[in-house]
C-alpha cells in the first residue's frame, strides 16, 4: 500500500494555538473528563538550535498535551511574543488548528521532496528525544504540516 509523500498516512497529532493555555487546557480537561495536563515550555536540548525562516530563533511556547486515541494528541501551543511559525499564527490567522502532525523516518529527504511541491519548511529544531519540522502546506493542504522524527 502506498504510504504517499511521507511513508505514512497516519495523523499522530493535532496542533491548536491558543492565547491562553491555562484557560485552554482547563476548558478540554472539562470536555474530555480528565485531569489538566502538565503545562511544559519549550526548550532545545543542549547543543540545538531551532530555525525560523532559515534564521536561528529564541521563540518558545508553552505547550499541553491531550492524549485523544490510541495514537493521536491533540497539542495546545501558547507563543510567546518571539518570530515562530506559532506567532506569526496567531498574529495572522488567530486562535485554532496549526497543524497535523506525522512520525517520519529520514526527515531531510521528505523536506526536499516537499520543498520541490512548492511546501516549504518554516521552523524545525529539535526536542528531547527527536527533532521536528513545520512545512508551509497551507496553500495546497489548508494546514501547516509537522515532520517528527525520534532518535
Amino acid at each position: 500500500m502506498d504510504k504517499g509523500k511521507l511513508g505514512t498516512r497516519e495523523v499522530v497529532q493535532v496542533g491548536i494555538i491558543v492565547k491562553d493555555i491555562e484557560k485552554t487546557a482547563a476548558a478540554y480537561a472539562k470536555f474530555f473528563n480528565v485531569e489538566i495536563p502538565e503545562i511544559s515550555v519549550t526548550v532545545p536540548p543542549a547543543g540545538k538550535k531551532m530555525y525560523y525562516r532559515g534564521a536561528e530563533g529564541t521563540a518558545t511556547a508553552k505547550l499541553a498535551f491531550f492524549d485523544v486515541g490510541t495514537n493521536l494528541q491533540i497539542e495546545l501551543i501558547e507563543p510567546d511574543e518571539k518570530p515562530s511559525t506559532w506567532r506569526e499564527h496567531l498574529d495572522e490567522k488567530g486562535e485554532g488548528v496549526h497543524h497535523i502532525a506525522f512520525f517520519v523516518n529520514d526527515m531531510e529527504t521528505i523536506e526536499d521532496t516537499l520543498e520541490k511541491d512548492q511546501i516549504p519548511v518554516v521552523q524545525k529544531g529539535a526536542y528531547e528525544g527527536g527533532k521536528y519540522a513545520y512545512l508551509d502546506a497551507f496553500e495546497p493542504l489548508k494546514v501547516m504540516i509537522e515532520l517528527l522524527e525520534n532518535d
